[in-house]
């Protein structure tokens, strides 16, 4: 059984003639007839009394009828969800991303998108990349904004921009009062560092030790802000993401010789899937706004 049975039937409820309702959804007569026998032998029941005054509707009739409107009007409301999603009029874009992302680069893309797409709402998560990356597999996420290497089969991998890590400390340390040191000074200073289960903490590490540096860590957070404000009032140094340097006047980049710290990286998807039409459009906008803009 189809909804247009269903809205013949409302229709002869509303007008109590098949002759007005057939004008009115633009059937003959004859045609309209049809559909009404259709629907009484669907439901092998009467469903409307024929007299002198037109058509009225039995019990079972009204039972129909009342049911019929629900499931038209949730069709058509389903249907202009649809439409408004294609059209980028609704819908909600989720997606996650670590420390990095969800403070610096997502605000921005976001602002922009929305500029254009005011009735697209966001959902993010802020996590370390593997459980982005599972997140995204496991459909709980649309999108994910993750540190490279991305090696899982089930992923799409999208490279979007080279990330420097910098040292920070507060502007008073004695480092940042040296306009260059050596990374073998940084052997025991204490540092804020990222979570130890996160990319980026991991490849700090790895760099540092690949210099024959121990760092110290007497502190873990997860996010930037967090690092930043940490450096700021205990005095210890951080090694952050260098698109968060200036969000606080007492922090200051300490520049170390011969010593590079960078990760790539790139927006996710699971294979195999449609992203939805605002989860597709900010994909397509993000790499412009972070890269470009």
């Amino acid at each position: 059984m189809d909804l247009l049975l269903m809205r013949s039937l409302v229709a002869i409820a509303d007008t109590g003639s098949i002759t007005e309702a057939a004008d009115r959804i633009g059937l003959t007569q004859p045609a309209l007839s049809r559909r009404l026998q259709q629907l009484e032998d669907y439901f092998g029941a009467e469903l409307f009394s024929r007299g002198r005054k037109g058509v009225q509707l039995t019990e079972i009739g009204r039972l129909v009828e009342n049911e019929a409107r629900i499931l038209i009007a949730r069709y058509d409301h389903l249907r202009d969800q649809v439409r408004a999603h294609q059209g980028l009029e609704g819908g909600t874009v989720r997606i996650g991303g670590g420390a990095t992302a969800v403070s610096f680069l997502l605000p921005k893309a976001i602002a922009s998108f929305q500029g254009s797409h005011p009735a697209v709402k966001f959902q993010l998560k802020e996590a370390g990349s593997n459980e982005v990356a599972e997140d995204v597999i496991n459909g709980r996420l649309e999108l994910g904004l993750v540190t490279m290497p991305v090696k899982n089969r089930e992923l799409k991998v999208w490279p979007l921009l080279t990330d420097r890590i910098v040292l920070v400390g507060p502007k008073q340390h004695p480092l940042a009062k040296k306009r260059r040191i050596s990374a073998s000074a940084l052997d025991g200073i204490s540092f804020v560092g990222f979570e130890a289960d996160t990319a980026v903490r991991q490849i700090i590490d790895a760099t540092l030790r690949d210099a024959g540096v121990a760092m110290n860590v007497v502190m873990e957070l997860r996010s930037i802000p967090a690092i930043l404000r940490m450096v700021a009032t205990t005095g210890n140094l951080a090694f952050v993401s260098q698109l968060g340097v200036d969000s606080l006047e007492d922090v200051a980049e300490i520049e170390v010789k011969d010593f590079k710290v960078e990760r790539e990286l790139a927006v996710i998807a699971r294979r195999g899937s449609t992203l939805s039409p605002a989860a597709q459009a900010f994909a397509d906008l993000l790499r412009n706004v972070v890269v470009d803009g």
